[in-house]
């Protein structure tokens, strides 16, 4: 009645699960409504109203309401309370890193046998976000965030860098620039943003959570994220990468400054160079991640997010087709592009945006690097208590950043910190 792999890795936390019945499976325990049906829909993306009367205007027995909400984790901790209390939406947008709390909370329903039949849109790293590692599928995906590099074109041809295929070629440029000018640096590190560290570490192949048979597995201290530790790490004891916080009016000085010469972000990074930095505009292009070997190609995500449908609702059919139709037709992805801003998940969504952003101007190939990019993103298993990792994160390395002290040790910091509460919450763990 539903996926039993994830029901006993999860059992501590989905209280009553056995006795409740298959509420996130693919049975029917949740009474399903016939003829026209009403679907709620939380979402934080713009002008997603305008794109479900596109829905409801050509499908008239399956009627969607959108109900804009904040994002982030008031959105998440509200979805779950409404889960909770029986009132949850028909569907919620639902960043990847946030899902496996949904279905430990058993507030998302399995739609597999609803939407198979169109993984093949999507990239098996981007697919692989909505199945936990499973046989099940917890959403269908929207948008990505594919990690590029981000560069000052007129001052790496002022300070001589040339764009780094390599990390060893990033530190050796790192130093270079910083001896000549003891302000500038080529990029930073940062301790406050969890979500671009877990991407980095992607990048470099380490699975920070995993299914292992009928338990969690914890990898936080993998020997790839560990080698990214120890390289940030490094460079930051020798002064020769920013280290001051992200988002900050010094960091975005910095950056509309020329001060930082670089910047390891994702896809939706032009939105936030045009309004901090907009000295740089035109000034400023994409090349793919440095790479841990001249032999590889990869990246890995920061951010992004999926649809799914909630284990309550009376409509999953319904609202399933919805989803498969917002983020696979083609009419859709388009309205996706141009009224919601989003950078689709899915490949026919990308080939459909062939003019750059206004911001970079100078780089007419944005979007084909961008794409390319994309394919190459390594797939990714979050966790039950993300939130838990994160927050250590952000303790850990901060005072790793603060002492100078050993950015490994912060990393098993974090590690230790995840188990435990891990542990706590009654997760069976693999050995």
């Amino acid at each position: 009645m539903r996926t039993k792999r994830l029901t006993i890795v999860m059992s501590a936390l989905l209280v009553g699960a056995l006795a409740a019945g298959c509420t996130s499976g693919e049975g029917e325990a949740t009474p399903q409504e016939t003829g026209p049906v009403d679907l709620t829909f939380w979402t934080w993306a713009p002008n997603m109203d305008k794109i479900a009367e596109v829905w409801n205007q050509a499908h008239p027995n399956i009627h969607v309401t959108v109900s804009k909400q904040a994002g982030g984790d008031e959105s998440a901790a509200k979805f779950l309370t409404a889960a909770k209390a029986g009132n949850a939406p028909d569907l919620m947008q639902a960043e990847y890193q946030m899902l496996p709390s949904f279905v430990a909370a058993e507030a998302v329903a399995d739609i597999k046998a609803d939407v198979s039949a169109i993984k093949g849109e999507f990239s098996d790293g981007i697919w692989g976000l909505v199945t936990l590692g499973t046989d099940a599928v917890y959403g269908v995906p929207q948008d990505s965030g594919p990690m590029m590099l981000y560069y000052r074109t007129d001052l790496f041809t002022q300070y001589g860098v040339t764009v780094p295929k390599t990390w060893d070629e990033y530190a050796a440029a790192a130093r270079a620039v910083h001896a000549k000018d003891k302000s500038v640096y080529l990029g930073g590190f940062s301790s406050k943003d969890p979500g671009w560290f877990a991407g980095l570490s992607q990048q470099a192949g380490g699975q920070w959570w995993s299914i292992a048979g009928d338990a969690w597995k914890v990898g936080i201290n993998d020997t790839a994220t560990k080698k990214v530790a120890n390289y940030w790490g490094g460079l930051a004891n020798e002064g020769v990468v920013d280290t001051q916080a992200q988002w900050t009016p010094e960091w975005n000085a910095a950056l509309n400054d020329g001060k930082l010469l670089s910047w390891a972000s994702a896809v939706w990074a032009p939105g936030v160079l045009s309004s901090n930095a907009p000295n740089g505009k035109g000034k400023w292009a994409i090349a793919p991640l440095p790479q841990w070997s001249a032999s590889e190609q990869f990246s890995g995500f920061w951010g992004g997010s999926s649809i799914a449908v909630a284990a309550g609702s009376k409509h999953r059919k319904a609202a399933a087709e919805f989803t498969a139709w917002l983020n696979t037709d083609a009419k859709a992805l388009d309205l996706l592009i141009k009224e919601a801003a989003v950078y689709p998940a899915a490949k026919k969504g990308q080939s459909l945006l062939t003019q750059a952003p206004d911001y970079f101007s100078n780089q007419s190939d944005f979007w084909k690097v961008a794409t390319t990019v994309s394919s190459t993103a390594r797939g990714f298993t979050f966790g039950p208590n993300v939130n838990v990792a994160y927050s250590a994160y952000k303790d850990a390395f901060d005072k790793a950043v603060q002492s100078k002290s050993s950015f490994t040790d912060a990393l098993t910091t974090v590690h230790e910190t995840t188990v435990a509460d891990m542990k706590k919450s009654g997760f069976k763990l693999a050995s």
